[in-house]
């Protein structure tokens, strides 16, 4: 290890660490800090922003006092590193003005021999030595960096990216010197520093985007307060810079926030812009490179069975039973694809459980994945080999002729119900045998517990190809069911109000989408308090405990309406499978309009009850069958909001396995009452 560690904190579900490091690049002991963020996979290297300070300011700034950017930092899986501005080698004279020498090295590579001598030398120490030092010791920015900086930091910023965008795939700034050889500032440090201020073009962010002549990103965030008083001092020329980049067509967006003056509460308010816009880039750069390093599906089994590994339900309430299956190749219509990674849906256990009227053993569960293309059958036309598809469990045949597909008010294509209801493809045969040569039952179109699957093609999501396939298959089943019950079913508006039954990943997952629906109050209930923690950051505004909490002589239902609101809530989401939940569900939904939805199932033979009144008192009740989504067209809608950094869900990914024979495990951890989803990743 390079660097030594002063201090660790816990900052916003990540943590912060102060470190040190001998450079080689300044001669001295430098100081850094590393927000790292949380992740599911501890081994994964999320993407790094580097921050740079302006005059006089250290590490230390940042940290305390724009600290709202390490929560954004964590919800969208990013690193924030923050350096020093300069060498830490002292000697006489080094702190004469506030504007040059200690604290303020302007982020470039001193060529006067007085301040050569002593290591100023911070553009070759940010654009070199720091990003290896992040990679190495943890393991931080392997795949992807962005650069942000303030003041004489965003000038740093903006010419360090501008010379080395393969190292920067994003820049932004706030209030930055953006034409520093034209102001008071720049002037005199280029003449310290590097003898002459005609020097200083070779690190002036205005001056090389006009040599540049061409775009180079495909945008640059500048923010600027409209009462920064270095703004009408003429020290940052924003204008200069905008018209340089205008005539070499490259991007600019400058944003003039009224009010606002040069200070860390000006940073502050509008950090997590800033995040965002860098982590929208920072991880299609990181998937890019992924991609571009990931070897391609093996197609030289194309028509040919393929043996590989599979986890077989041999029966109701057993383990899964590790072995080798024959995957058939596909027939017409059909595609077999390579499965990259499973997450555990609850679906998969009440079928092992026996608790599915429609469960067929033996069988290869499984339906909540990312796969990629192995060969397609004959007619296949919507996917190839290579492609990226989510296998989906309510398939979409979007037949002109099909009422259902043409119909905005469902998703339930009935194209291949029977045969998939029987554990069958759609010619009513089976793709997959065991050992013996015995036949397996397919299970809800999808049996993604084995390495390879056969699917109907209408059942395939094609995706980005960037899209990281152990991320984005949690849109294949409760995620993405959670989220389309408020948006699709019930189409939740601004301002209304939501309660929340069952807060495992599907309750989660619709209060993440009540909250971005705009609702004005989302109450949370659950009988284990554990899980108000991550409701409340999900957006819930208010939690109930369902078994110790609620006032004596009263139910939930009646401490929702009459309680916590007069008349109740304008939607209630049952989450819990739990008929009389979904009873209290209903009876806790507004008097005269209150929408109740059926999300969990109920085990065989359960019926739900309630008195008639509170349906002619104008309460209702719906259920949702994969949010109302469809498949073909909206789920690859839902991965690429998610790839643009609009849809967070990372967060759900509690637990992760590696090979496909490590399924029973990621059971247990299901059964642990601590996981929200367990990702096994099989390649």
């Amino acid at each position: 290890r390079l660097s030594t560690i002063k201090s660790t904190i816990a900052v916003a579900g990540g943590n912060l660490y102060r470190c040190s490091h001998p450079s080689t690049i300044t001669n001295s002991e430098m100081l850094f800090s590393i927000f790292k963020p949380s992740l599911p996979d501890p081994l994964e290297s999320p993407p790094a922003l580097f921050y740079l300070s302006g005059l006089t300011c250290t590490d230390s700034n940042f940290i305390e006092k724009a600290s709202s950017a390490f929560q954004t930092a964590q919800d969208l899986g990013i690193a924030i590193v923050v350096c020093g501005t300069s060498s830490q080698n002292r000697f006489e004279g080094d702190d004469e003005s506030w504007d040059v020498g200690h604290n303020a090295g302007f982020y470039v590579d001193a060529t006067e021999e007085k301040w050569k001598s002593k290591g100023y030398s911070m553009y070759s120490y940010v654009v070199s030595e720091l990003p290896s030092l992040i990679n190495s010791d943890f393991n931080c920015g392997v795949h992807s960096r962005g650069i942000l900086g303030h003041s004489m930091g965003g000038h740093g910023a903006l010419q360090v990216a501008l010379k080395n965008p393969d190292i920067f795939c994003s820049v932004s700034a706030f209030a930055p010197i953006c034409n520093p050889v034209e102001a008071a500032w720049g002037k005199k440090a280029f003449e310290v520093y590097l003898g002459s201020v005609d020097a200083g073009k070779e690190y002036d962010a205005t001056e090389l985007v006009k040599k540049k002549g061409a775009k180079t990103f495909d945008d640059i965030l500048i923010d600027v307060g409209t009462k920064d008083q270095f703004l009408g001092d003429g020290q940052l020329l924003p204008q200069n810079f905008k018209l340089a980049a205008d005539m070499s067509q490259q991007k600019v967006t400058i944003r003039m926030q009224e009010g606002y003056d040069h200070s860390y509460h000006f940073i502050n308010t509008f950090v997590s812009d800033h995040v965002k816009f860098h982590a929208k880039r920072l991880k299609a750069e990181q998937r890019s490179k992924i991609l571009q390093a990931t070897e391609e599906v093996d197609t030289s089994m194309t028509g040919k069975p393929i043996k590989c590994n599979a986890m077989v339900a041999r029966g109701p309430k057993q383990p899964l039973t590790h072995e080798t299956i024959t995957v058939d190749p596909p027939k017409a219509g059909e595609v077999r694809v390579k499965v990259m990674a499973n997450a555990l849906c609850h679906t998969d256990i009440y079928t092992l459980d026996g608790l599915d009227p429609e469960g067929l053993f033996p069988c290869v569960l499984g339906h909540e994945a990312g796969c990629i293309v192995e060969s397609v059958g004959e007619g296949v036309l919507s996917v190839k080999p290579g492609d990226r598809v989510i296998p989906g469990y309510t398939p979409q045949c979007a037949k002109p002729s099909c009422v259902f597909c043409m119909s905005p008010k469902t998703n339930l294509c009935p194209a291949i119900r029977s045969t998939q209801g029987a554990g069958k493809m759609p010619d009513g045969t089976t793709r997959l045998r065991d050992e013996k040569g015995e036949e397996l039952y397919h299970f809800m179109g999808c049996s993604t517990m084995a390495e390879y699957a056969v699917l109907a093609e209408i059942s395939c999501a094609k995706i980005d190809d960037s899209a990281p396939l152990d991320k984005v298959c949690l849109f294949g089943c409760g995620v993405a069911t959670g989220l389309g019950a408020v948006w699709n079913t019930c189409k939740v508006q601004k301002g209304e109000t939501v309660a929340v039954f069952g807060l495992g990943a599907v309750g989660l997952s619709v209060i993440q989408g009540a909250k971005m629906a705009g609702a004005s109050r989302i109450i949370a209930v659950d009988i284990n308090p554990k899980k108000f923690e991550a409701a409340v950051k999900a957006g819930a505004t208010d939690c109930v405990d369902s078994l110790n909490g609620l006032p004596e002589g009263k139910n939930v239902q009646q401490h929702i309406a009459g309680g916590l609101t007069q008349w109740g809530v304008d939607y209630s989401f049952d989450c819990t499978g739990i008929v009389s939940v979904m009873r209290a569900a209903l009876e806790c939904s507004h008097r005269g309009w209150g929408v109740s939805c059926i999300i969990g199932v109920a085990a065989s033979g359960h019926e739900i009850s309630t008195r008639p009144f509170q349906l002619v008192t104008g309460r209702s009740w719906k259920g949702t069958a994969f949010g109302g989504f469809k498949t073909r067209t909206d789920v690859p809608k839902l991965v690429n909001k998610y790839l643009e950094g609009e849809l967070p869900i990372e967060q759900y990914i509690t637990h992760t396995f590696e090979g496909v024979d490590k399924t029973n495990e990621a059971i247990d951890a299901l059964h642990s009452g601590d996981c929200l989803r367990a990702v096994v990743k099989y390649f």
